[in-house]
């Protein structure tokens, strides 16, 4: 990659941020129903037009941050040894996130995540781009399976991962009184004995 095209990237990075941030911020602001496309483009300092090319409605750009929290989750699951226990593959890259990303988190996110949880909107939002990443999480952990109904266990094994990591986020969002990471590793290790048990 050449100087130009890394500038280029960089500079796509911050304009999502911005409007990611943005629509976080105008949700808090104004509650979530009276925000607009427009408005966050404004708050931006973008074009309606601009808004456009990176996000394809409010809500996209409004949890920009989880997509990117989910993407980062299968990249460190492919990471992973191939021949290591799938639960193993997919707890370690759940801690590795949660260090990441939110060991050391900025107590405004906090309170803005506590005032948007529980819209209906943002709830169906938030659930499609968990379905949307279960595919392809699906897709990994049938290449790490052997046995006997891979098509049906690799897709057990996703959705009981992404319903723990969930559940342990939300849980620390309404009681964050000890670090997101060991919230998630305490849900994943009272999963485990359910999702390991066949795999």
């Amino acid at each position: 990659m050449d100087d130009s095209t890394g500038l280029r990237e960089r500079k796509k990075a911050a304009t999502r941020l911005a409007l990611h941030e943005a629509a976080l911020r105008l949700a808090v602001e104004r509650g979530w129903d009276r925000v607009t496309v427009e408005a966050i483009a404004d708050a931006a300092n973008v074009s309606r037009r601009t808004f456009s090319n990176y996000f394809s409605s409010k809500e996209e750009a409004l949890f920009h941050g989880d997509a990117v929290r989910l993407r980062r989750t299968l990249h460190l699951i492919r990471e992973q040894p191939a021949d290591a226990a799938p639960w193993t593959v997919l707890t370690r890259a759940a801690e590795q996130l949660t260090a990441e990303m939110y060991g050391d988190v900025d107590p405004s996110w906090l309170a803005r995540r506590q005032q948007l949880r529980g819209h209906p909107s943002v709830v169906a939002h938030q659930a499609a781009a968990y379905t949307a990443v279960e595919r392809e999480l699906v897709a990994e952990l049938a290449h790490r399976l052997t046995g006997p109904d891979v098509a049906l266990r690799s897709r057990v094994l996703a959705a009981t991962f992404l319903a723990v990591v969930r559940v342990a986020v939300q849980h620390w969002i309404d009681h964050p009184d000890r670090p997101l990471p060991d919230a998630v590793r305490m849900a994943l290790t009272e999963a485990t004995p359910l999702a390991a048990a066949e795999y």
